[in-house]
């Protein structure tokens, strides 16, 4: 069993979310790296190699959609298939069907959901 630590990408432009985020991750164990916009976000992807990603849709210099197309496009097949949860309080059908076509392992309305809940989430999709 290898027991390195998780590794999570956090890419949120909103300062407090992140940090609340990447707080309560931190404190269960997990190596997170932040991003506060999509281009950073690729930049820490392509990096790092992170075992999941926790994704805003809303983000500024290249949107979360943008963010998630490029990875899904990714020529390295692990890393194109990382699991990816979008957290956002965009929650309108054309945008929810949008992401799930690019293979989401879940979507997490930020105004709907504890950290507790998204640490709970994280640790499922993870297998942990």
């Amino acid at each position: 069993m290898n027991d390195e630590p998780k590794r999570i990408l956090v890419v949120e432009d909103e300062g407090a979310m992140r940090d609340i985020v990447t707080h309560k991750l931190q404190s269960h164990g997990f190596l997170v790296t932040q991003a506060v916009d999509g281009k950073d976000g690729l930049e820490a992807f392509n990096r790092d190699k992170p075992d999941m990603v926790l994704l805003d849709l809303m983000l500024p210099e290249v949107d979360g959609f943008t963010v998630l197309e490029t990875i899904r496009k990714n020529s390295d097949e692990k890393l194109a298939n990382t699991p990816v949860i979008i957290l956002s309080n965009i929650w309108n059908d054309k945008d929810i069907v949008r992401v799930r076509g690019l293979k989401i392992s879940d979507y997490m309305v930020k105004a709907y959901f504890t950290t507790d809940e998204i640490l709970n989430r994280v640790n499922a999709i993870l297998g942990i």
